[in-house]
């Protein structure tokens, strides 16, 4: 069945274009998806039939300056509390369980410690960390997090030729940043992942190039203020995300629970672990 992706754009309180999909059941348990760095709604696809199955309302936001919503160059961190409770408000939904991917995690946690009441609880999916709570850094996210600082445009440059090149290759270039082993991914994922990829920079690339900067400073929150339970899903081969990383942040946070998957990289952390989630949020519904 084609996954149901309904777009829709909304106003933020800043006057900016917005744009999120729905998947999964419209009628079901609300749940805010939020992509990696870089990404878009697209991701969302792969989990359209076990939404439906788990009776999930899957609404999956491009964050400013990614796909369909307009930029916001300055935006920090701490701003995902803003716009996101304005995709809520957009949704009709009062509050909802928010699951966060790779870079996403960073954006769920804000959300999380800023405004409490718009949240029922956390997925950190392969989630990064804060630099405070970072035991390691992988190399290639420290060079992204460099240019991003030093010389965002020639980082939007980058970006711009790596997406040129992805639209012409195989999905298997676009899987290399995620898995060791891209020929073990289905067809139909990889070409959402190569899509989701694509998308990320159909317009801009200021919402990568302000987000590797800002993740790779102080984010603006206390991990004590998260006052809403997290589960911290990760898998022990992910060198995207160091799995030491997401142990220390486990231990700072107030009520949180650690799964680690076994055998799990980046890709199958986030295959695995989101119809995990998206059951979970609907039995505690």
């Amino acid at each position: 069945m084609t996954p149901r992706d309904h777009t829709t754009t909304c106003s933020t309180a800043e006057n900016r274009q917005l744009a999120y999909a729905e998947y999964g059941d419209p009628d079901g348990v609300p749940v805010l998806f939020l992509h990696g760095t870089p990404g878009s709604r697209r991701l969302g696809e792969l989990f359209d039939a076990e939404a439906r199955e788990f009776g999930v309302r899957l609404l999956a936001p491009d964050r400013p300056g990614y796909g369909r919503s307009e930029p916001w160059p300055d935006r920090a961190v701490t701003d995902a509390g803003t716009y996101l409770a304005d995709v809520l408000d957009d949704a009709g939904v009062e509050s909802a369980g928010v699951i966060g991917f790779s870079g996403g995690g960073a954006h769920a946690l804000a959300l999380a410690a800023t405004r409490p009441d718009r949240v029922e609880g956390v997925d950190l999916v392969a989630g990064t960390t804060p630099p405070s709570v970072a035991a390691e850094t992988p190399t290639p996210q420290r060079v992204l997090a460099g240019l991003a600082s030093a010389t965002p445009r020639l980082l939007g440059g980058l970006f711009r030729g790596q997406a040129w090149l992805a639209a012409r290759r195989d999905p298997s270039f676009v899987l290399a940043q995620y898995t060791d082993d891209p020929g073990s991914v289905p067809a139909d994922v990889a070409e959402t992942v190569k899509a989701d990829f694509l998308d990320a920079f159909s317009d801009s690339r200021s919402g990568a190039v302000t987000e590797f900067a800002n993740t790779a400073t102080a984010w603006g929150i206390a991990l004590d203020d998260v006052r809403p339970d997290v589960r911290v899903r990760h898998g022990d081969e992910d060198t995207n995300v160091p799995p030491v990383n997401a142990r220390r942040l486990h231990e700072r946070l107030p009520s949180a629970e650690l799964h680690v998957l076994d055998g799990a990289d980046h890709l199958g952390t986030l295959l695995r672990a989101v119809p995990e989630a998206l059951t979970a949020h609907a039995a505690e519904a």
